[in-house]
């Protein structure tokens, strides 16, 4: 069965969260890089929220100037289910580009 490889992309997220990607079906996120594109250093929270609850992937991980942080490192990855979302968020104005990587539509 043929899969659907995705990107889902974010520039200059602040303070208030951003939904990056939201799944209609099954889903493997397979990557999730957040940009610091400020000249200082800043923080970021990336969630999973199901509908209920929300979910820390990485809360208020420091992000330095000119660097990124990949979320998802050494080919782990993780499945969503339909409805679930992944949010982003900086303690800096205007301060992450992200960039998500997904197979979605996978069998059940």
């Amino acid at each position: 069965m043929a899969q659907n490889f995705r990107r889902y992309t974010a520039s200059s997220i602040g303070t208030t969260g951003t939904t990056i990607y939201t799944s209609s079906s099954y889903a493997t996120i397979i990557g999730i890089s957040v940009a610091n594109i400020a000249t200082s250093g800043v923080n970021a929270t990336v969630q999973i929220y199901n509908g209920t609850t929300t979910i820390n992937l990485v809360y208020v991980a420091p992000v330095p100037a000119g660097s990124a942080l990949q979320v998802l490192d050494g080919g782990a990855k993780f499945v969503m289910s339909s409805g679930d979302a992944i949010i982003v968020k900086s303690d800096t104005t205007s301060s992450l580009d992200v960039w998500v990587s997904s197979v979605d539509s996978i069998s059940t």
